[in-house]
């Protein structure tokens, strides 16, 4: 049996009568903006909702869900170390869930628990927030995790020029350009792997990149993924830097400044993905009653 959550951290629907009941769910979830950026989400929309926290035990996270939803929960977020979860608890998944191959929003859909994954989309509405143009450019994406596969489609989806997958390990990079290979293909693109060590190889650095992004957790640990050899032939003038980390100057952005190039968090990137599941669970009419770059600037404030 499931111990009992903290009750700062758990989110009854039943405590908010009157109210549509929203949470995100990850452990740990105190450090969570999520809550904040959905009553600002409301407030713009003018919408009665409650978005709160729930941080579930780990192996729980079925059961809590459950409960959550027959208790009268009308959407969810997920978090690490849930996103593999709330996949397996989904009903359906939507095409972008399925080729991420996780889920970071749950809905009910005719009764049906539905699974989807923003954060590819907001990476991508962040980046052109930002005047960076994608198509026909080349990316380079460090790491090969869960955060690299949920947001490789959307990016291939922007048709760059080219888009290579560094990661420690070669076999992860080569898994990830084998299952996003047909995308690749359709939308035009030169997809290819490596291993976070050839970067350090001028061969393979032989011109700089024009986005390159940290998908990897090193940046959580005060680390970055290249030494300052590869970062030497990564970073440019012309390049941008962005690191999905958010909250503090990265040592990866430092080297990307040091290089000349310009560089952002990935706090836009969690704005613009809370975005699309406020539309998912309130309705896509209420997409001009938002402004996700308005939220963005008062975080930051």
């Amino acid at each position: 049996m499931s111990p009992s959550p903290s009750p700062e951290f758990f989110t009854d629907p039943r405590d908010f009568p009157g109210l549509d009941v929203y949470a995100v769910a990850g452990n740990p979830i105190a450090h969570s903006k999520s809550p904040t950026i959905h009553q600002l989400f409301a407030k713009q929309a003018e919408q009665k909702m409650h978005y709160g926290r729930l941080q579930i035990d780990l192996n729980h996270f079925a059961n809590a869900a459950q409960s959550f939803f027959a208790a009268g929960g009308k959407g969810m977020n997920v978090t690490v170390p849930f996103k593999l979860d709330a996949r397996d608890f989904a009903d359906l998944l939507s095409p972008r869930a399925q080729l991420a191959g996780a889920v970071n929003t749950l809905s009910i859909q005719e009764g049906k628990i539905y699974g989807d994954n923003t954060d590819g989309a907001g990476l991508v509405r962040d980046l052109h927030a930002q005047g960076i143009e994608l198509q026909g450019k080349r990316i380079l994406m460090l790491g090969a995790g869960g955060a690299a596969r949920g947001v490789l489609g959307p990016l291939l989806e922007q048709s760059p020029k080219c888009m290579t997958v560094a990661n420690r390990s070669n076999a992860k990079a080569t898994e990830l350009v084998e299952l996003f290979g047909e995308l690749a293909k359709k939308y035009q693109v030169t997809l290819e792997s490596c291993t976070l060590a050839q970067l350090e190889d001028s061969g393979t650095t032989n011109s700089p990149w024009d986005l390159i992004i940290n998908a990897t957790a090193a940046s959580l640990g005060d680390s970055s993924p290249i030494g300052s050899q590869a970062a030497s032939k990564i970073f440019s003038p012309g390049s941008f830097a962005y690191d999905m980390v958010y909250g503090k100057p990265t040592l990866f952005m430092q080297q990307a400044l040091q290089g000349g190039a310009r560089v952002s968090d990935g706090l836009g990137m969690l704005v613009e993905q809370a975005a699309d599941a406020f539309l998912i669970w309130r309705g896509s009419n209420l997409s001009q009653a938002i402004d996700p770059r308005a939220i963005l600037v008062e975080l930051r404030s």
